[in-house]
């Protein structure tokens, strides 16, 4: 190969390499040409909106505000920190809550076909009704016969005393009015004559010495058996 061909080779080379620069070139100056009106139109709009601005805008006060985000730093990074703990909090519970959650549904949803979220919800409503029938005094009034009330049905709670109320409680169901008639004197005398009388008259008895307490506000601490009376 003589000395022409080898430069003519190399030349052609060289064009080679250089074709793809020349296409790229050519791409930079058309975008170029494109960007320059886009980029005179962007500066016009920019101009106009710091116009707007202008008024509420100084230079002291983005050097304010530059400062003051200098001296914050710190207080950022305090809660950048504290964000994390949040993040690793929930990260923690995050387990618990998908467990918990479908746990608490059910319970609710039992709740509700038991009809406790009813009697919660009518409850609500009493106390509604309550406020707007009556005034703080009367319902202090009210809660103070309520805890009367519950001493009352606290010492109700005795045995004996429940034993004595369900017996009582009892008897109309064993007394036929349609066989009660008059009874005098002599009849009650003949009526004291059977067991069951004579037992009722003790009990009675033994009501009317418990009885004797109540004229000065005590209670009688008599003996509440009763015997048959001969």
């Amino acid at each position: 190969m003589t000395t022409e061909e080898q430069i003519l080779e190399r030349l052609d080379r060289i064009e080679a390499q250089l074709a793809p620069m020349s296409v790229s070139a050519k791409g930079l100056n058309e975008l170029k040409e494109d960007l320059i009106p886009l980029s005179g139109q962007a500066f016009r709009l920019l101009i106009r909106e710091l116009e707007d601005v202008e008024s509420g805008f100084q230079l002291e006060d983005l050097l304010a505000l530059g400062k003051r985000f200098l001296r914050s730093v710190r207080d950022m990074q305090y809660a950048l920190e504290q964000l994390e703990n949040v993040v690793d909090f929930v990260l923690t519970i995050e387990p618990l809550l998908k467990s918990s959650v479908p746990q608490l549904i059910n319970y609710l949803d039992e709740l509700e076909q038991k009809g406790v979220l009813r009697i919660i919800q009518s409850t609500l409503d009493v106390r509604a009704k309550i406020a707007a029938s009556y005034s703080p005094e009367d319902v202090e009034q009210i809660g103070d016969g309520l805890v009367a009330l519950l001493g009352m049905a606290q010492k109700l709670s005795d045995p004996q005393a429940q034993v004595f109320l369900k017996k009582m409680a009892a008897l109309p169901s064993k007394v036929d009015l349609d066989k009660a008639k008059p009874v005098g004197p002599f009849g009650m005398l003949g009526a004291l004559s059977g067991k069951e009388a004579r037992q009722g008259l003790g009990v009675l008895m033994e009501l009317t010495k418990a009885m004797g307490g109540l004229k000065n506000g005590g209670s009688s601490t008599a003996a509440v058996e009763s015997e048959p009376v001969a």
